[in-house]
């Protein structure tokens, strides 16, 4: 109830005729009944078994249901699923909401996905960043980055605090969702400022793996940890894969001059990871940083084919020109496409936009053919 809604009631309380006729006290018990039994309600799930409640949260860009094609999407760390089921392909980006496509032409949206307990750690109205949506062992799960403006869980000196910010994972029946966490069990350690959490399986055991914060690092890595064959827990400690100083061609913030929420800060950012296989069996990485021309999507391969590594950077960035946080996909037709966010330089600052490129991954390592314009 707001705050106005309660003062209101106080006030139409003490503004009662407390010489209320029979007719009158019978309809407001059976008024209060009737609310009484509402509110029960609103903590049942579907299936009629008691849990806290949850709010669908609507989303940054959150509004009226409209079709557009492609090339007018605005959205920021886009990821498609491709789901087979249902022959639609799902897209998700930062902020919260979802949109789908029958062909990857023309997408309706935006769609609320996700729901929360607004009273966990999460908040009442946390940030959304990075979400991915993967169809595992029969089920959907939404993994995904909360942040709750309002906690600080650590301070950097000389650098700045940091926020409550952690991975974590939901679960729906349909691609669609809703999406609701699996429980409120930490997947990581509540004082790790964590984003961009991905799936990975290795000889039947999943991982999360994810970005452990530049901003509160410096030097950003991207670390692993076990889950359960649910995923409902982490199941292990966390190991790194490498830093953002390890490859040769990202910056360091501070000397390309970027200003991160205004403050010239230094560090080296990495972003998006994301796992992939060539046809050779050769196992690579998809993760961004900044470069010379500002953010970029690079690529890493591990040199014993297996997610421990070790990893062995790419000279030079795959895309670069302000494009990155990609993630690849097959059609159904069977095409490869890259999935990644733009922001042409010449509008810098200015919308990231979804751009689509075709890959080649036949031999050892993934190339760009070209654009793909659906």
């Amino acid at each position: 109830m707001d705050t106005e809604d309660l003062h209101a009631c106080q006030v139409n309380d003490r503004g009662v005729n407390k010489r209320q006729s029979p007719g009158m006290i019978v309809l407001i018990l059976m008024l209060l009944f009737f609310f009484s039994g509402l509110n029960s309600c609103l903590f049942l799930h579907h299936e009629g078994t008691e849990e806290s409640g949850y709010t669908l949260l609507t989303g940054m860009g959150g509004g009226e249901v409209q079709i557009i094609p492609f090339d007018s999407l605005v959205v920021t760390d886009p990821f498609i699923l491709a789901d087979e089921a249902t022959h639609t392909y799902y897209m998700t980006g930062s902020g919260g909401t979802l949109w789908k496509s029958p062909d990857l032409h023309t997408w309706e949206g935006p769609f609320s996905y996700i729901e929360i307990d607004t009273t966990s750690w999460m908040g009442p109205d946390p940030l959304i960043w990075a979400p991915e949506l993967h169809h595992y062992k029969g089920k959907y799960y939404c993994f995904t980055t909360f942040t709750n403006s309002s906690i600080v869980v650590d301070t950097v000196p000389e650098r700045c605090d940091v926020i409550r910010r952690g991975v974590h994972i939901l679960i729906a029946e349909r691609a669609e969702g809703p999406y609701r966490p699996m429980n409120e069990t930490l997947y990581l350690p509540e004082e790790w400022s964590t984003l961009d959490g991905t799936l990975y399986e290795e000889e039947g055991v999943p991982y999360l793996v994810f970005n452990h914060d530049w901003m509160q690092l410096e030097d950003g890595q991207i670390k692993y940890i076990p889950l359960t064959a649910d995923l409902s827990r982490s199941n292990g400690v966390a190991t790194s894969l490498f830093a953002g100083s390890d490859a040769p061609w990202p910056r360091e913030m501070r000397s390309i001059g970027e200003l991160t929420f205004g403050m010239p800060l230094s560090g080296y950012v990495t972003d998006g990871p994301f796992f992939f296989r060539t046809e050779t069996g050769r196992l690579g990485m998809l993760w961004s940083s900044w470069s010379d021309q500002k953010y970029a999507q690079g690529v890493a391969y591990s040199l014993s084919g297996r997610l421990e590594g070790p990893w062995k950077q790419q000279v030079r960035p795959l895309a670069n020109q302000n494009a990155g946080h990609g993630m690849l996909f097959t059609t159904f037709d069977g095409k490869e496409l890259l999935s990644l966010h733009y922001q042409p330089l010449a509008e810098n600052p200015g919308p990231r936009k979804p751009m689509l490129l075709e890959v080649d991954l036949s031999g050892d390592t993934l190339k760009i053919t070209g654009r793909y314009n659906p």
